[in-house]
């Protein structure tokens, strides 16, 4: 019974840790949908212009 409280503060501590845990995969992978964003938006005029130019050319 002495040792309550050091394992009620570790449960809170880890609860901590799992819920900092999500929110840091939450921002990673919206990061990583911005650059799939922003480079589909940059190279899709480019890859664009290639296929009609081989269309073109077929």
């Amino acid at each position: 019974m002495r040792y309550l409280p050091a394992r009620l503060v570790g449960n809170v501590v880890a609860a901590r840790e799992r819920g900092a845990t999500a929110i840091e995969y939450g921002v990673m992978v919206a990061l990583i949908a911005a650059v799939i964003i922003s480079t589909v938006t940059v190279l899709g005029g480019n890859l664009s212009s290639m296929f009609n130019r081989i269309v073109i050319a077929l």
